[in-house]
C-alpha cells in the first residue's frame, strides 16, 4: 500500500504541477495581482477541481473520449475561457504600491469555470484513476481515498504556483516590465490553447 501512495503522489504531483492553464493561471494572476487577491481564483480552481474528480470517479471522460463532439465542444468553450483569462491577465492595470491591485482580478467564479472546461484536468483525474487507484477492498473506498490524496496535493502543488507567481509581484510596479510579464504570460496561456487543439 505504501507503494501505491508514494506512485500517486509521484503521478499527481507530476501530472497537476506541469505547466500547464491552471497552473499559469495561478502563477499569473499572483504575479499581476498579488496573493491575497489571488486566493479567490485559486479557491475556485480548486472547487472546480472538485467538479472534475467527480465527473473522472463517474466515467465522464470515458464519455468525453466515446463522443468527441462533446470533447470538441468543452473544449472549444475551455479555450474560449482560457483565452479570456489569458485576456484579462494581459490588459491589467499597472500595480501601484498600497493601491487597489483587484480591479481586473480574476474571480472565484472565473476560477470555477476555467476548471470545470479544462480538459487537461479531466485526461489528468482519468489516467490517475486508472492507473495509480489505490486498490482496497472496497472500491469505493479507493475511489475516496485516491481523490482526497489527489486532491490534497493539488491544493498544495496550485498554492505553489501561486507563491510562485507572487516572487514576481515587485516586477510589477513599473509599466514597461509589468506588461512584458503579464503579456508573457497571457502568450503563454495561449499558446496552451493552441497546443491543446493540435493534441
Amino acid at each position: 500500500m505504501i507503494e501505491s501512495v508514494l506512485a500517486l503522489v509521484v503521478a499527481t504531483s507530476l501530472l497537476l504541477g506541469s505547466p500547464g492553464p491552471a497552473p499559469l493561471a495561478l502563477a499569473a494572476t499572483s504575479a499581476t495581482f498579488g496573493i491575497k487577491n489571488s486566493l479567490p481564483f485559486y479557491f475556485g480552481i480548486l472547487m472546480g477541481l472538485c467538479i472534475v474528480i467527480i465527473g473522472a470517479i463517474l466515467g465522464l471522460s470515458v464519455i468525453l473520449s466515446n463522443y468527441p463532439n462533446i470533447s470538441l465542444l468543452i473544449k472549444i468553450f475551455g479555450a474560449g475561457y482560457l483565452v479570456f483569462i489569458a485576456y484579462k491577465i494581459g490588459t491589467a492595470p499597472v500595480i501601484q504600491e498600497g493601491g487597489n491591485s483587484n480591479s481586473n482580478c480574476p474571480t472565484m467564479i472565473d476560477g470555477f469555470i476555467f476548471n470545470i472546461l479544462n480538459p487537461k484536468a479531466y485526461a489528468a483525474f482519468f489516467a490517475i484513476f486508472s492507473q495509480f487507484m489505490i486498490i482496497l477492498p472496497s472500491m469505493s473506498a479507493s475511489y475516496m481515498l485516491t481523490a482526497v490524496i489527489s486532491f490534497a496535493l493539488a491544493v498544495i502543488i496550485d498554492f505553489v504556483w501561486v507563491l510562485l507567481g507572487s516572487t514576481l509581484k515587485h516586477y510589477f510596479e513599473t509599466e514597461k516590465s509589468a506588461r512584458i510579464i503579464r503579456v508573457g504570460f497571457s502568450v503563454l496561456i495561449l499558446l496552451l490553447v493552441l497546443l491543446g487543439f493540435l493534441y
